[in-house]
């Protein structure tokens, strides 16, 4: 018994001085570290290096950050101030925060500064994106991608976002359940990226497995620089590789297709762009610059389409405003329908009219009093020149045409059909629930002949010139982006040392400006940086007119070439939403946000989207709502 004492005791001995040696180890691993990053200061400069912690060895605080999410960088702020040094994805960074500081940051591209992403992005997109071209070679390719973005293609390309955003919404009002947002924005905005931008044909199974296979590449943007088995890198390359193998076959099918038809989507700007500024792009190139357009319509507009529709459920006045603004620029609701002939192969995103109660009562009503108008009291039809009359009235006086009930069938009534689809009013909400049984899934694009009936298209074909006239909704996409910016900031590399805001930041080091932050903290806003208040960027306040102080896009030559587009599906996401449905939270409150490294809700934001009824009696219900 006492030797088995003695044993235990032995036992408990040498586990503490085992456990004493390992935390002297790491204790002393790392003071070394921060050593080892205190003497790679510039000794030229008498500066101090930014105040911060490096973390611990070869992992820095990657594991905090990615853990801790906005928390990370708006304690260390606190702790260090605007300027702190840190050590993420296997580098050292300073972390920038404030418009004077960013202002140097930006405008210093190619001077003091050049672009740097996580050496796993670098990796993954590859050397000939726009994201990671630097110097001549960013700006000769700026050129040729500012055709993509023109003003002309940006027309070219609204029909079809709208057509592509409207089929998404009703498939999320006729689902029976809750739906993710989040999820269903991905969906949404890589459908825009793959059928409009790019024109890629697709059944529905080839669109889901790649739009999987995208998913995979963004998830492993960044991560450690480790290409390892099941490392997040592999996983990355491995989903690259996949996307590229079908680009090059996409991309051959569009280079040999001939009598082509000029500018017809993104790809074929970008193609004849580079002819123009006497470039031929090889296959690599075009395979990485697609995927580069799709990366840059994917993640981060899925990301700021939900912060949209999260942040008008909590603030249904900016809804009802929105609707008021559209009813003003008769823009709330506008009807017409398609002839038989049309098929729905070269209009896929436009749904067959359905039949509802509602519709079928007016229809028998309409057609009784059509017959009534139509006979006389022995109910013996009138005459053929009396029919003619009656057009010729409808005609002149620009209003309702009376035609015979197959002819009005084929017409009005169809017109009819879709706004009161569009509007059913609750208590037909069962009834949609077994219709939305019969027809494909919301996410399938219905293919082959339409049947020889006419159908009808309930909104009206937007441009950039309406758009620009909605002046509020403007204001509203600004608030929704200054509020939850998609991505928490930009990524630069010190080319030489230089000064900041006290400190000396490195030649070689990483800096990393705040996109949120430098929000949060912006001195120049009236109201508190917290409060959603569109009108802060209305003509009366201007708050929003420092140039450095918001920055969702970026700044500089750096700045995001796409957000004309981004903007754009926005504020058509928000029509389409304001005049067709009304969406309620399914859960019992809020999610949180979670900032790494897209903002996006932790559950995905689950809401039941519903159809909106005439006259919009149903925002009385969602109004109640805001606290």
């Amino acid at each position: 018994m006492w030797l088995a004492g003695i044993s235990l005791l032995s036992w408990l001995e040498a586990a503490l001085a085992a456990f004493l040696a390992l935390g002297l180890l790491l204790t002393v691993s790392r003071h070394l570290w921060t050593l080892r990053w205190t003497l790679s200061r510039d000794r030229g400069s008498a500066l101090p290096l930014p105040k911060g912690s490096m973390g611990w060895p070869f992992f820095g605080e990657t594991l905090h950050w990615l853990v801790q999410g906005s928390s990370f960088h708006s304690s260390r702020r606190e702790k260090y101030g605007p300027v702190f040094k840190t050590h993420l994805l296997g580098k050292p960074v300073i972390r920038v925060t404030g418009a004077e500081n960013i202002r140097k940051i930006l405008l210093g591209e190619h001077s003091l500064v050049s672009t740097q992403w996580p050496q796993s992005t670098q990796i993954i997109l590859g050397s000939n994106t726009l994201l990671n071209s630097i110097g001549e070679l960013h700006r000769q390719r700026r050129k040729i991608l500012a055709r993509v973005f023109s003003r002309a293609a940006l027309e070219s390309y609204l029909p079809g976002i709208q057509k592509v955003v409207s089929w998404e919404l009703r498939g999320w009002c006729r689902e029976p359940g809750s739906v993710a947002v989040y999820s269903s924005a991905k969906t949404l905005t890589f459908r825009v990226a793959a059928r409009v931008l790019l024109g890629l044909s697709l059944e529905e199974k080839q669109f889901k497995d790649l739009a999987k296979t995208f998913e995979q590449l963004v998830e492993n943007l960044f991560s450690l620089p480790l290409n390892i088995p099941f490392s997040g890198l592999r996983k990355g390359i491995k989903a690259r590789d996949l996307l590229h193998e079908y680009m090059e076959k996409a991309i051959m099918e569009k280079l040999q297709r001939k009598n082509s038809e000029g500018h017809r989507d993104a790809l074929d700007f970008l193609i004849n762009g580079a002819k123009e500024h006497g470039k031929e792009f090889t296959m690599q190139e075009l395979k990485e610059s697609a995927i580069e357009l799709i990366f840059a319509a994917f993640f981060t507009t899925a990301s700021a389409s939900t912060s949209l529709i999260l942040l008008l459920l909590k603030h249904p006045s900016a809804v009802e405003k929105i609707r008021q603004e559209l009813v003003s620029h008769e823009l709330h609701r506008h009807c017409h329908c398609l002839s038989p002939a049309v098929s729905q192969k070269n209009h896929p995103y436009i749904e067959p009219c359905q039949d509802t109660p509602m519709v079928q009562e007016k229809e028998r009503k309409d057609s009784d009093s059509q017959q009534r108008l139509l006979s006389t009291p022995e109910g013996t039809p009138k005459n053929q020149s009396q029919q003619l009359d009656l057009k010729a009235e409808g005609d002149a006086g620009g209003g309702f045409i009376r035609r015979p009930p197959l002819l009005k069938e084929l017409t009005l009534t169809r017109m009819t059909q879709e706004t009161i689809s569009l509007n059913t009013n609750d208590q037909y909400s069962n009834h949609r629930q077994e219709e939305a049984a019969q027809p494909p899934s919301r996410f399938e694009v219905p293919t082959g002949p339409v049947v020889p009936e006419a159908e009808c298209h309930c909104q009206p074909e937007m441009n950039l010139d309406k758009l620009n006239r909605l002046r509020y909704l403007d204001c509203v996409v600004k608030e929704v982006l200054r509020v939850l910016p998609p991505v928490s900031g930009g990524y630069r590399t010190a080319l030489q040392t230089f000064e900041l805001d006290g400190y000396q930041i490195p030649k070689g080091w990483s800096v990393m400006y705040s996109i949120r932050d430098t929000h949060e903290t912006a001195a120049v806003y009236q109201s508190p940086t917290e409060r959603f208040d569109p009108d802060r960027f209305g003509s009366a306040r201007q708050e929003g007119a420092g140039r450095f102080h918001y920055i969702p896009f970026g700044g500089g030559v750096r700045s995001c070439i796409g957000q004309e587009l981004a903007k754009a599906i926005l504020k058509l996401l928000a029509i389409e939403l304001v005049r067709t449905a009304r969406w309620e939270l399914a859960t019992p409150s809020f999610p949180e946000m979670q900032t790494v490294p897209i903002v996006h809700p932790v559950d995905g934001l689950q809401l039941f989207f519903h159809p909106l009824q005439p006259g919009g009696a149903s925002t009385r219900r969602q109004v109640s709502r805001e606290a």
